[in-house]
């Protein structure tokens, strides 16, 4: 049992709540039960904290960290809250291994659905996009150069776990991204809220094709890498000249527009619907006519 918050051990990970402990160690921290219990299965914990009360109540977390090796340390509450970058950590803490994979694994995979974070410096709207990635389907959350550390406390914990169920590339360039997901088959749309092309067309395009109306379903009936830039100043002028079609949410009350993370969210699921496979045109309702 671990009782005293001054421990080297204890200051050693509340230090990786730090960008620079982080890049020394090659490590960082996963908090509360649902950041660990996926951080278990994916072979990331290296040690596992946590009070005696939640090592009881998430028994099957400590039982398959056990299984795959990873040390489990019981603690006190004051020494969890010591090593936590919470006010409130919720019980368990685990020092985990990076997770991110280089650009060429998700290349040769060929991807079908990839978001691509440019420059974005809030770990909230970064985790929470990657976490939205994940539900959406897509294969890959590509981070370019002067994007946040996904290893930050709060980035991690904004992913609610996704960061541990898809590939994540870190510090990509974005000419060399763009391109290699281009040559990969991918489409590549960014989202503005000036854009030229309206996400709606878009997706009423993609709907006619997959129910047989048209021929052509457009960018969306296919592989499609989405990029997305900061919430203040968007994508820059160059990034936008690397994509194929530059496309707007468009915002259809009295909003002013939408943050990254929701936009975000909106265009990748516009992307997982549009490259659905199965319906046709035959299985429309009667009386239907398919998208106006």
């Amino acid at each position: 049992m671990l009782t005293s918050p001054r421990a080297e051990r204890v200051r050693s990970v509340r230090r990786l709540a730090g960008r620079p402990a982080r890049v020394r160690a090659g490590l960082f921290l996963a908090e509360g039960p649902q950041a660990v219990r996926e951080a278990v299965p994916a072979g990331a914990v290296r040690d596992l904290y946590g009070t005696p009360e939640a090592l009881a109540r998430h028994d099957d977390v400590v039982a398959a960290a056990l299984e795959r090796g990873v040390p489990v340390r019981p603690c006190t509450d004051e020494v969890l809250a010591a090593m936590a970058d919470t006010v409130t950590p919720q019980g368990l803490v685990a020092v985990c291994r990076p997770v991110d994979v280089p650009l060429a694994e998700v290349l040769a995979a060929s991807p079908r659905l990839v978001a691509v974070l440019h420059e974005v410096r809030d770990p909230g709207n970064a985790g929470t996009v990657l976490r939205a990635a994940d539900a959406a389907g897509a294969d890959a959350v590509v981070l370019t150069a002067g994007s946040v550390d996904p290893y930050n406390p709060k980035c991690v914990r904004s992913t609610a776990g996704s960061l541990f169920h898809l590939p994540v590339v870190v510090g990509a360039d974005l000419d060399a991204a763009l391109a290699g997901l281009r040559d990969a088959g991918c489409a590549v749309l960014a989202a503005d809220g000036e854009g030229d092309v309206d996400l709606d067309d878009l997706s009423d395009r993609a709907d006619a094709a997959r129910l047989g109306l048209a021929e052509d379903g457009g960018p969306l009936a296919g592989p499609v890498a989405w990029v997305f830039g900061t919430e203040a100043q968007g994508l820059p002028p160059a990034a936008l000249a690397l994509a194929d079609d530059v496309v707007r949410v468009p915002v259809h009350g009295r909003a002013e527009s939408l943050n990254l993370a929701t936009a975000a969210t909106v265009c990748l699921y516009a992307a997982a619907r549009g490259g659905r496979q199965g319906r046709r045109a035959g299985d429309l309702p009667a009386g239907a006519t398919g998208p106006a």
